[in-house]
């Protein structure tokens, strides 16, 4: 049985991504941790089930996973099992669909994980090539930063994934001190391969992250972007820049 004194000292970390982040290297970084549980994009289910969206093996996605949001909630606000102190949720930004209560927030520490657009849209176009705005998250990203900002932390941590590739020591040691843990240098790399704690779509995204040991050094990125998704960057671009002001520098 869990005991108070056990959860008087333990973490839930909210991890706020769009898809085609860091957001499964991050994941992979608390797991390695001993004392950390993870749990992969616990809505991805309800998301596909209430949107009807043809995403990668959608049918199979439904069918493995909790479809009542509430339930889903109970589940991540839980006691955590004994000899985990930090439960790191993984979650993306739109699958808060708009009749989800966000009351639960005010249980987990809200950390959000900010993306270069560009970057972005042409790795999702890779995998899915019609993408709009809501797809890749930056709308609902800015609402629930908002939301967390109004009603519960003026200044949550916010992460920008080229200065975690960048500085993963520096960037990471940094999230640890505003989230009231410390940081482990097993946060800094992993065993290559899956994990059972992986989604089962993770056939269909995590190719590059089940072949990875770490971090892997940034990249600048050369790909052009079909004119007709101009407007869906543009957009997100704006979104993006109303996060990165916020981000915690690299010093």
């Amino acid at each position: 049985m869990t005991t108070s004194s056990h959860q008087s000292s333990f973490r839930r970390i909210a991890m706020w991504s769009g898809p085609r982040n860091i957001s499964t290297a991050m994941m992979r970084s608390f797991e390695n941790r001993p004392d950390t549980i993870v749990v992969d994009e616990p809505f991805y289910g309800h998301y596909l089930q209430k949107t009807g969206l043809d995403h990668p093996g959608a049918p199979e996605i439904i069918a493995s996973m909790e479809s009542d949001w509430r339930q889903i909630v109970a589940q991540l606000t839980a006691p955590l099992p004994d000899g985990a102190a930090i439960f790191y949720q993984k979650h993306m930004t739109h699958h808060m669909l708009p009749h989800m209560s966000l009351d639960w927030l005010s249980q987990v520490t809200n950390c959000f994980l900010i993306r270069d657009p560009l970057e972005v849209i042409n790795s999702y176009r890779r995998v899915r090539p019609q993408v709009s705005l809501e797809d890749i998250g930056f709308v609902r990203q800015v609402e629930l930063f908002e939301y967390v900002q109004r009603h519960l932390d003026p200044h949550p941590p916010v992460l920008d994934a080229r200065d975690v590739l960048e500085h993963p020591r520096l960037m990471l040691s940094q999230l640890c001190q505003k989230v009231g843990i410390e940081f482990d240098e097993r946060m800094l790399s992993w065993p290559a391969g899956s994990r059972d704690s992986d989604g089962i779509w993770s056939r269909y995204w995590y190719a590059a992250v089940e072949r990875s040991t770490g971090f892997a050094p940034y990249r600048p990125k050369n790909d052009t972007l079909p004119h007709d998704l101009s407007p869906v960057l543009n957009q997100a671009e704006m979104l993006y820049n109303q996060m990165a002001q916020f981000k915690i520098a690299p010093s």
